[in-house]
């Protein structure tokens, strides 16, 4: 494990990096890294140049020219995918001058600020209108079930109103029977009562 505040030798970072020290020396000229020296001008190490170091190494790894590394290593802002590399390897074997790499970088810019940045935008517009979509049909939905409750209550209410009457009927009917039943009889034991 590497550590922040520790200076390294140059035989400590071959060893972490599994590069030779004259490999670290030409690494230090081919890609112009600015290797810090002490008061004896002996060339230490920090944490910033052995990830240096091990980001050349994964470069290397995947394939990269010192030359393409390069470019990397000076342009970070550039990022490389796939479809790039061709255009890398193209470009890195000519010399790049400073003037051309600030080219490629306004161009990028410009790429950035005239197509993808209007996409996000309209992207983003769109979006909102589904979402403003999406709100207005569910407000429409809720004043739908709303009205159908509404509609549905109404209709209960009509039925009960139709049961409370036609009980009310049936319970008129029952004390109509009942008062001719007590009429009846009341006659029934006058007569009795009046012929004794």
């Amino acid at each position: 494990m590497i550590d922040n505040e520790k200076e390294y030798t140059i035989s400590e970072v071959a060893e972490l990096t599994n590069y030779q020290a004259h490999v670290l020396r030409y690494y230090e000229k081919e890609f112009e890294l600015n290797i810090p020296r002490n008061e004896a001008n002996h060339r230490y190490y920090t944490y910033k140049e052995i990830e240096s170091l091990n980001y050349i190494k994964s470069l290397q790894e995947k394939g990269f020219t010192n030359k393409q590394i390069k470019l990397i290593l000076n342009s970070p802002e550039i990022l490389v995918n796939e479809q790039q590399e061709t255009a890398i390897t193209s470009m890195s074997t000519t010399n790049i001058s400073d003037n051309n790499l600030k080219k490629i970088n306004s161009f990028i810019k410009n790429l950035i600020i005239n197509e993808i940045k209007p996409a996000i935008i309209e992207s983003n517009n769109e979006n909102s209108k589904v979402i403003n979509d999406l709100r207005d049909e569910i407000v429409k939905l809720r004043k739908e079930i709303n009205s159908q409750e509404r509609d549905i209550l109404i209709t209960e209410n009509a039925k009960l109103r139709m049961k409370v009457k036609e009980k009310s009927y049936e319970v008129a009917q029952i004390r109509e029977k009942v008062k001719r039943l007590e009429h009846s009889k009341g006659g029934i034991f006058s007569k009795i009562f009046k012929k004794k």
